[in-house]
């Protein structure tokens, strides 16, 4: 099935997810008639999760619920390969600073060797979100940190339970 550029995917493992996130999320579905925020179900560079792949989705779910053109589904397969399956043309990533970009152009020349028709697309982090990071997050919340207008208040309150020492 040919891809149709009004459909995109926001991939990532939002773990957690943050209002960074979730801005990217916005303004990407402004630009796209759908919207499919991929949650990475068994994540390669970053490890073991905080959040089962069920809770990172319900979270998404949660924050995503007033934006109509916008579904959440998790994915353990190739970004590309779930793209095509899901007959998107196009991968949309935030991007907060030059470390995100030179991981992003790698990862964007490896998708385009698998399938040049899916492009990346970049939106550059907002001003206020631009320092937010979901392992910063993390750290805060592990030393009693305030995350509480960082994250949604569902995420707050399970990253303080599950975190806090």
């Amino acid at each position: 099935m040919a891809p149709d550029n009004r459909i995109a995917i926001c991939p990532g493992t939002f773990d957690p997810v943050t209002f960074g996130h979730l801005d990217v999320i916005a303004r990407s579905s402004k630009m796209y008639d759908l919207v499919i925020v991929a949650v990475v179900n068994l994540p390669w560079r970053k490890g073991s999760t905080v959040f089962t792949t069920e809770e990172r989705v319900g979270f998404l779910e949660g924050a995503t619920r007033d934006l109509g053109n916008v579904t959440v589904e998790p994915f353990s397969t190739l970004l590309v390969d779930f793209a095509r399956q899901r007959s998107a043309m196009a991968i949309v990533k935030g991007l907060r600073a030059i470390s995100d970009f030179e991981y992003e152009l790698e990862m964007n020349q490896l998708n385009r060797r698998q399938d040049p028709e899916i492009e990346s697309v970049y939106l550059m982090a907002s001003a206020k979100y631009s320092f937010l990071s979901s392992s910063g997050i993390k750290e805060l919340a592990t030393f009693g940190g305030d995350i509480d207008d960082l994250v949604p208040a569902e995420v707050s309150s399970a990253l303080k339970e599950r975190l806090s020492r």
